[in-house]
């Protein structure tokens, strides 16, 4: 929507029709909200000044300012700095079953998502004692330590930290696909796994890398995952943005209720 349009829109959403209640900047608030929510002000679209804005619906610079305080402090908006004022990139929101196990990749192309991994750390080096413990591993077995930023369509949307015995995978079999592919093509494919959901906060880095405000709610995922046999082939820490992912469980009754 250009300029033009947008003061157009707005002027036909009644901003000084003396019906309406509630002070202006709250009228021309909800007025751009109904925008954004109707796909009319697309995801990235800058919008303008507040003195062009003041200027084009002769209101009054603080009405503006006002307005978009609110509409920043909703998320519906946000500010760049050098750049301007921009609607907020919106995330389609996931749903992840709970009782099914499958690879981040897998998941994406269900959806018809296209997945990717960026690498932000790899190194091979002995387990950590706790880690040692986890995987059945003795101290001086080597073990992968890979970090990625998972994304679909390119949004990021999850930081996975992954730790997995060099002797199932080796050094150099994983890069920007599927673990789970990757494991499965050495023949060590996972059938079960056991994890635990915490819900915490970003810290500024994994914030920054998921494009998010720091502070920001997530979702970490402990996840041990285990082969036939039943040894602990994987362990991985992967944190989740909180504004793209539901994860659902589904409950039965028992006889006894």
């Amino acid at each position: 929507m250009d300029r033009t349009s947008l003061i157009a829109e707005l002027n036909s959403r009644g901003l000084r029709d003396e019906a309406m209640t509630g002070p202006l900047y709250k009228r021309l608030a909800q007025a751009l909200t109904g925008l954004i929510q109707e796909g009319l002000l697309k995801s990235g679209t800058a919008l303008p000044g507040e003195r062009d804005l003041a200027e084009a619906l002769q209101v009054g610079r603080v009405t503006v300012r006002t307005a978009y305080r609110d509409l920043l402090a909703s998320g519906a908006i946000e500010s760049r700095h050098g750049s301007g004022t921009f609607v907020s990139q919106r995330v389609e929101r996931i749903e992840q079953p709970l009782w099914r196990l499958s690879s981040f990749s897998a998941d994406m192309r269900s959806r018809g998502r296209e997945p990717a991994a960026k690498i932000l750390s790899r190194t091979v080096s002995a387990p950590a004692p706790e880690e040692s413990f986890l995987l059945g591993l003795g101290l001086d077995e080597p073990v992968l330590r890979l970090d990625r930023l998972r994304l679909a369509d390119g949004q990021p949307l999850a930081i996975e930290r992954a730790v997995v015995p060099i002797k199932f995978l080796g050094e150099d079999a994983v890069s920007e696909g599927s673990l789970y592919d990757a494991l499965a093509g050495n023949g060590f494919k996972p059938v079960r796994a056991l994890q635990r959901l915490t819900a915490v906060t970003l810290d500024p880095t994994s914030a920054s890398i998921l494009n998010v405000k720091a502070g920001a709610p997530a979702l970490l995922i402990e996840r041990i995952s285990r082969l036939e046999d039943q040894r602990v082939v994987e362990y991985t820490r992967s944190h989740y943005r909180g504004d793209a992912y539901d994860f659902v469980a589904e409950l039965r009754i028992g006889d006894d209720l």
